[in-house]
Parts: structure tokens; sequence; C-alpha cells
């Protein structure tokens, strides 16, 4: 019983090694390009999600003169 899970747990990982999270029909070049296009979103998500926290998305509203 343990070898046969052993045995099947051996075999996931060959498949998993061999066919990896690429998507059928995708390029090296074209899985590069969505990787680059992924983390640049989630980069620039982060930053909005920063600036919402740091409240500097939205000018300022006070102003720059001495109101009396």
């Amino acid at each position: 019983m343990i070898r046969i899970l052993v045995y099947s747990i051996v075999l996931l990982g060959l498949l998993v090694s061999v066919y990896g999270c690429s998507q059928q029909g995708e390029t090296v070049s074209e899985g590069h390009r969505r990787h680059q296009r992924i983390i640049s979103i989630n980069q620039q998500q982060l930053n909005e999600d920063i600036d919402k926290a740091l409240l500097i998305d939205e000018p300022s509203k006070l102003t720059r003169r001495r109101i009396p």
C-alpha cells in the first residue's frame, strides 16, 4: 500500500516537472511575456493600494495661502 502511494507521488512529480505550469500551445517567450505582464499589473495595483493607504492618491485640498 505504501509502495503504491510512493510510486504515485513520484509519478505525479515527474508529470508536473515535465509539463510544468505552462498553458497548452504557449511558447517560452509567450509565457515569459505573460509572467512579466502579471508582475507589472500586480505592482501597479500594489502602488495604488499604498497610495490610498497613505492618502496621496488625490490632490491636497489645503490651500497654500493663509486664511485670516
